[in-house]
Protein backbone atom coordinates (compact mmCIF):
# COMPACT_ATOMS: atom_id res chain seq x y z
CA UNK A 1 0.00 0.00 0.00
CA UNK A 2 0.97 3.94 -0.63
CA UNK A 3 3.21 4.92 2.49
CA UNK A 4 2.93 8.79 3.71
CA UNK A 5 6.51 10.43 3.79
CA UNK A 6 7.72 12.34 6.44
CA UNK A 7 6.21 15.56 4.43
CA UNK A 8 2.73 14.14 4.00
CA UNK A 9 2.61 13.01 7.84
CA UNK A 10 3.36 16.62 9.15
CA UNK A 11 0.91 17.75 5.99
CA UNK A 12 -2.13 16.16 7.77
CA UNK A 13 -1.26 17.25 11.04
CA UNK A 14 0.26 14.09 12.92
CA UNK A 15 3.77 15.02 14.09
CA UNK A 16 4.98 12.85 16.63
CA UNK A 17 4.15 14.65 19.36
CA UNK A 18 0.59 14.63 18.27
CA UNK A 19 0.58 19.09 18.11
CA UNK A 20 -1.53 20.14 15.41
CA UNK A 21 -0.10 22.10 12.38
CA UNK A 22 -1.26 23.25 9.05
CA UNK A 23 -3.03 20.68 7.09
CA UNK A 24 -2.54 20.27 3.33
CA UNK A 25 -0.61 17.29 1.08
CA UNK A 26 3.00 16.88 0.39
CA UNK A 27 3.75 18.21 -3.30
CA UNK A 28 6.13 15.38 -4.04
CA UNK A 29 3.12 12.50 -3.11
CA UNK A 30 0.85 14.32 -5.38
CA UNK A 31 3.49 14.67 -8.32
CA UNK A 32 4.03 10.56 -7.82
CA UNK A 33 0.83 9.50 -7.97
CA UNK A 34 0.14 11.23 -11.05
CA UNK A 35 3.08 9.62 -12.75
CA UNK A 36 1.57 6.44 -11.80
CA UNK A 37 -1.80 7.38 -13.19
CA UNK A 38 0.70 8.33 -16.67
CA UNK A 39 2.21 4.36 -16.33
CA UNK A 40 -1.43 3.04 -16.00
CA UNK A 41 -2.28 5.14 -19.16
CA UNK A 42 0.54 4.11 -21.22
CA UNK A 43 -0.37 0.16 -20.09
CA UNK A 44 -4.07 0.92 -20.49
CA UNK A 45 -4.80 -0.88 -16.82
CA UNK A 46 -4.99 0.19 -13.12
CA UNK A 47 -2.02 -1.74 -12.18
CA UNK A 48 0.38 1.16 -11.60
CA UNK A 49 -2.53 3.18 -9.66
CA UNK A 50 -3.70 0.07 -7.97
CA UNK A 51 -2.18 0.46 -4.54
CA UNK A 52 -3.05 4.01 -4.41
CA UNK A 53 -6.92 3.91 -5.04
CA UNK A 54 -10.15 3.81 -2.90
CA UNK A 55 -12.15 1.40 -2.95
CA UNK A 56 -14.87 3.27 -3.51
CA UNK A 57 -13.08 5.54 -5.95
CA UNK A 58 -14.62 7.73 -9.30
CA UNK A 59 -13.86 7.39 -12.78
CA UNK A 60 -15.31 10.09 -14.67
CA UNK A 61 -14.32 10.77 -18.25
CA UNK A 62 -15.65 13.70 -20.33
CA UNK A 63 -18.06 15.07 -17.28
CA UNK A 64 -19.64 11.37 -16.58
CA UNK A 65 -18.98 8.67 -14.65
CA UNK A 66 -18.43 5.65 -16.08
CA UNK A 67 -17.20 2.12 -15.67
CA UNK A 68 -13.12 2.17 -15.70
CA UNK A 69 -13.11 -0.71 -18.59
CA UNK A 70 -15.36 1.66 -20.51
CA UNK A 71 -12.63 4.73 -20.53
CA UNK A 72 -9.68 5.84 -22.57
CA UNK A 73 -7.75 4.86 -19.62
CA UNK A 74 -8.13 1.09 -20.40
CA UNK A 75 -6.59 1.34 -23.72
CA UNK A 76 -2.76 1.39 -24.03
CA UNK A 77 -1.52 4.30 -25.42
CA UNK A 78 1.96 5.61 -26.31
CA UNK A 79 2.66 9.18 -24.37
CA UNK A 80 4.44 11.33 -26.34
CA UNK A 81 3.96 14.44 -24.05
CA UNK A 82 2.99 14.64 -20.29
CA UNK A 83 3.38 17.34 -17.42
CA UNK A 84 2.00 17.34 -14.27
CA UNK A 85 0.78 19.79 -11.35
CA UNK A 86 0.17 19.56 -7.95
CA UNK A 87 -2.43 21.12 -5.40
CA UNK A 88 -1.33 20.88 -2.02
CA UNK A 89 -4.00 22.75 -0.71
CA UNK A 90 -6.92 20.37 -2.47
CA UNK A 91 -4.96 18.05 -2.23
CA UNK A 92 -5.23 16.94 -6.27
CA UNK A 93 -3.15 17.15 -9.95
CA UNK A 94 -3.40 17.73 -13.13
CA UNK A 95 -1.49 16.05 -16.32
CA UNK A 96 -2.04 17.01 -19.59
CA UNK A 97 -0.87 14.16 -22.12
CA UNK A 98 -0.76 13.85 -25.59
CA UNK A 99 -0.47 10.27 -27.65
CA UNK A 100 -0.52 11.54 -31.47
CA UNK A 101 0.53 7.69 -32.58
CA UNK A 102 -1.99 4.80 -33.56
CA UNK A 103 -4.86 4.62 -34.94
CA UNK A 104 -6.77 6.74 -32.58
CA UNK A 105 -5.12 9.75 -31.24
CA UNK A 106 -5.82 11.50 -28.01
CA UNK A 107 -5.17 14.69 -25.63
CA UNK A 108 -6.27 14.08 -22.26
CA UNK A 109 -6.53 16.42 -18.94
CA UNK A 110 -6.83 14.51 -15.95
CA UNK A 111 -7.27 15.56 -12.44
CA UNK A 112 -6.86 13.08 -10.01
CA UNK A 113 -7.98 13.81 -6.43
CA UNK A 114 -6.86 12.27 -2.84
CA UNK A 115 -8.29 11.86 0.36
CA UNK A 116 -6.31 14.13 2.68
CA UNK A 117 -6.03 12.24 5.49
CA UNK A 118 -4.90 8.71 3.96
CA UNK A 119 -3.86 9.59 0.63
CA UNK A 120 -5.86 7.20 -1.24
CA UNK A 121 -7.34 8.28 -4.70
CA UNK A 122 -10.54 8.86 -4.41
CA UNK A 123 -11.36 10.20 -8.15
CA UNK A 124 -9.90 10.75 -11.71
CA UNK A 125 -11.27 12.81 -13.45
CA UNK A 126 -10.01 13.21 -17.60
CA UNK A 127 -11.27 15.13 -20.41
CA UNK A 128 -10.18 12.93 -23.31
CA UNK A 129 -10.08 14.62 -26.76
CA UNK A 130 -9.82 12.33 -30.18
CA UNK A 131 -10.35 12.62 -33.85
CA UNK A 132 -13.29 14.87 -34.25
CA UNK A 133 -12.58 17.07 -31.10
CA UNK A 134 -12.72 20.69 -31.57
CA UNK A 135 -9.82 21.87 -33.31
CA UNK A 136 -8.11 18.38 -33.14
CA UNK A 137 -4.66 17.55 -34.19
CA UNK A 138 -2.91 15.66 -31.47
CA UNK A 139 0.73 15.51 -33.58
CA UNK A 140 0.10 19.46 -34.25
CA UNK A 141 -0.60 20.08 -30.54
CA UNK A 142 2.26 17.89 -29.76
CA UNK A 143 4.62 19.94 -31.83
CA UNK A 144 3.54 23.17 -29.79
CA UNK A 145 3.68 21.58 -26.01
CA UNK A 146 7.30 20.27 -26.78
CA UNK A 147 8.10 23.94 -28.00
CA UNK A 148 6.81 24.98 -25.14
CA UNK A 149 8.51 22.98 -22.21
CA UNK A 150 11.20 24.99 -21.18
CA UNK A 151 8.63 28.22 -20.40
CA UNK A 152 6.57 25.62 -17.66
CA UNK A 153 9.12 25.93 -14.73
CA UNK A 154 8.94 26.84 -11.51
CA UNK A 155 8.25 29.96 -10.28
CA UNK A 156 10.99 31.13 -7.62
CA UNK A 157 9.03 31.30 -3.95
CA UNK A 158 9.38 35.16 -4.04
CA UNK A 159 7.48 35.78 -7.35
CA UNK A 160 4.70 33.35 -6.87
CA UNK A 161 1.48 34.59 -7.17
CA UNK A 162 -1.38 33.95 -5.23
CA UNK A 163 -4.41 31.05 -5.24
CA UNK A 164 -6.97 33.46 -4.98
CA UNK A 165 -5.43 35.68 -7.88
CA UNK A 166 -4.87 32.05 -10.10
CA UNK A 167 -8.68 30.85 -9.98
CA UNK A 168 -10.14 34.96 -9.99
CA UNK A 169 -8.25 35.27 -13.34
CA UNK A 170 -9.24 32.02 -14.42
CA UNK A 171 -12.62 32.15 -13.69
CA UNK A 172 -12.40 35.98 -15.42
CA UNK A 173 -11.39 34.71 -18.35
CA UNK A 174 -13.97 31.37 -18.05
CA UNK A 175 -17.01 34.40 -17.38
CA UNK A 176 -16.27 35.87 -21.01
CA UNK A 177 -18.73 34.31 -22.65
CA UNK A 178 -21.66 35.21 -20.05
CA UNK A 179 -20.33 37.98 -18.51
CA UNK A 180 -19.90 41.56 -20.38
CA UNK A 181 -17.49 43.25 -17.41
CA UNK A 182 -15.36 39.84 -17.43
CA UNK A 183 -13.17 40.45 -19.54
CA UNK A 184 -11.66 43.64 -18.25
CA UNK A 185 -10.80 41.09 -14.80
CA UNK A 186 -8.47 39.34 -16.56
CA UNK A 187 -5.14 40.28 -16.41
CA UNK A 188 -3.76 40.16 -19.89
CA UNK A 189 -0.39 39.77 -20.63
CA UNK A 190 2.26 40.30 -23.27
CA UNK A 191 3.71 38.06 -24.68
CA UNK A 192 0.36 35.48 -24.08
CA UNK A 193 0.30 31.97 -26.10
CA UNK A 194 -3.03 30.43 -26.09
CA UNK A 195 -3.43 26.54 -27.69
CA UNK A 196 -6.99 25.66 -28.14
CA UNK A 197 -6.62 22.30 -29.43
CA UNK A 198 -4.59 22.63 -32.01
CA UNK A 199 -4.71 26.58 -33.05
CA UNK A 200 -2.29 28.60 -31.51
CA UNK A 201 -2.06 32.12 -30.85
CA UNK A 202 1.98 32.19 -30.62
CA UNK A 203 4.30 32.75 -32.73
CA UNK A 204 6.96 33.66 -30.36
CA UNK A 205 6.49 37.63 -31.15
CA UNK A 206 6.60 40.23 -28.11
CA UNK A 207 3.17 41.20 -28.67
CA UNK A 208 1.50 38.10 -28.43
CA UNK A 209 -1.89 38.16 -26.97
CA UNK A 210 -4.48 35.87 -25.92
CA UNK A 211 -7.13 38.34 -26.23
CA UNK A 212 -7.19 37.48 -30.46
CA UNK A 213 -10.24 35.51 -30.94
CA UNK A 214 -12.28 36.79 -27.67
CA UNK A 215 -15.49 36.36 -28.17
CA UNK A 216 -17.83 39.84 -28.57
CA UNK A 217 -21.24 38.24 -27.36
CA UNK A 218 -21.33 37.55 -23.88
CA UNK A 219 -24.92 36.60 -23.26
CA UNK A 220 -24.24 33.01 -24.50
CA UNK A 221 -24.81 30.03 -21.63
CA UNK A 222 -22.08 29.64 -18.84
CA UNK A 223 -18.88 27.24 -18.05
CA UNK A 224 -20.18 25.70 -15.14
CA UNK A 225 -19.02 22.83 -12.62
CA UNK A 226 -16.10 24.02 -12.42
CA UNK A 227 -12.88 21.80 -10.65
CA UNK A 228 -9.77 23.09 -9.94
CA UNK A 229 -6.23 22.32 -9.70
CA UNK A 230 -4.17 25.49 -8.70
CA UNK A 231 -0.25 24.93 -8.74
CA UNK A 232 0.97 28.31 -6.87
CA UNK A 233 4.24 26.83 -7.66
CA UNK A 234 3.69 26.76 -11.23
CA UNK A 235 1.77 29.68 -11.37
CA UNK A 236 -1.40 27.78 -13.04
CA UNK A 237 -4.81 27.30 -12.36
CA UNK A 238 -6.40 24.17 -14.01
CA UNK A 239 -10.26 24.09 -14.43
CA UNK A 240 -12.33 20.98 -15.67
CA UNK A 241 -16.30 22.62 -17.00
CA UNK A 242 -19.04 22.05 -19.10
CA UNK A 243 -18.82 24.46 -21.93
CA UNK A 244 -22.39 24.72 -21.95
CA UNK A 245 -22.59 26.78 -25.13
CA UNK A 246 -20.77 24.76 -27.22
CA UNK A 247 -23.26 21.49 -26.94
CA UNK A 248 -22.28 20.79 -23.49
CA UNK A 249 -18.65 19.39 -24.46
CA UNK A 250 -16.49 18.34 -21.86
CA UNK A 251 -13.72 21.05 -21.27
CA UNK A 252 -10.54 22.04 -19.43
CA UNK A 253 -8.73 25.06 -19.47
CA UNK A 254 -4.95 25.56 -18.03
CA UNK A 255 -3.70 29.09 -17.26
CA UNK A 256 -0.61 30.16 -16.24
CA UNK A 257 0.45 33.56 -14.46
CA UNK A 258 3.68 35.09 -14.16
CA UNK A 259 4.25 37.82 -12.43
CA UNK A 260 -0.13 38.54 -11.95
CA UNK A 261 0.24 38.41 -15.65
CA UNK A 262 -1.73 35.42 -17.84
CA UNK A 263 1.42 34.35 -20.30
CA UNK A 264 -0.36 30.58 -21.33
CA UNK A 265 -3.52 29.30 -22.04
CA UNK A 266 -4.60 25.48 -23.10
CA UNK A 267 -7.59 24.04 -23.76
CA UNK A 268 -8.64 20.88 -24.50
CA UNK A 269 -12.69 20.44 -25.49
CA UNK A 270 -14.48 17.28 -26.61
CA UNK A 271 -18.53 17.49 -27.15
CA UNK A 272 -21.05 14.94 -27.50
CA UNK A 273 -21.03 13.18 -30.26
CA UNK A 274 -16.81 13.97 -30.96
CA UNK A 275 -17.98 16.58 -33.50
CA UNK A 276 -17.96 20.22 -31.83
CA UNK A 277 -19.71 22.86 -33.21
CA UNK A 278 -20.76 26.41 -31.61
Amino acid sequence: MFRLSLAVCIGLGLLANGAPVATGCDRDALLEAAGKYVEAQTAGKLDALQDLLDKNFTYQENNKVIAVEDGVISLPLVIDHSRSTADTTNCASYSELVSSKGSKPYVIGTQIRHDPESMAITMVDSVAATTGAWLFDAAKTLSIVLQEDDAWTIIPEDKRDSRELLQQAADAYLDIWSNATAQDAVPWGTPCRRLEGSAYTGSGAASDTCTVGIPTNHNQAPNTHRRYVIDEAMGTCQVLCVWEHMMMAADSHEFRLENGKLRYVHAITMCPGQTCRL
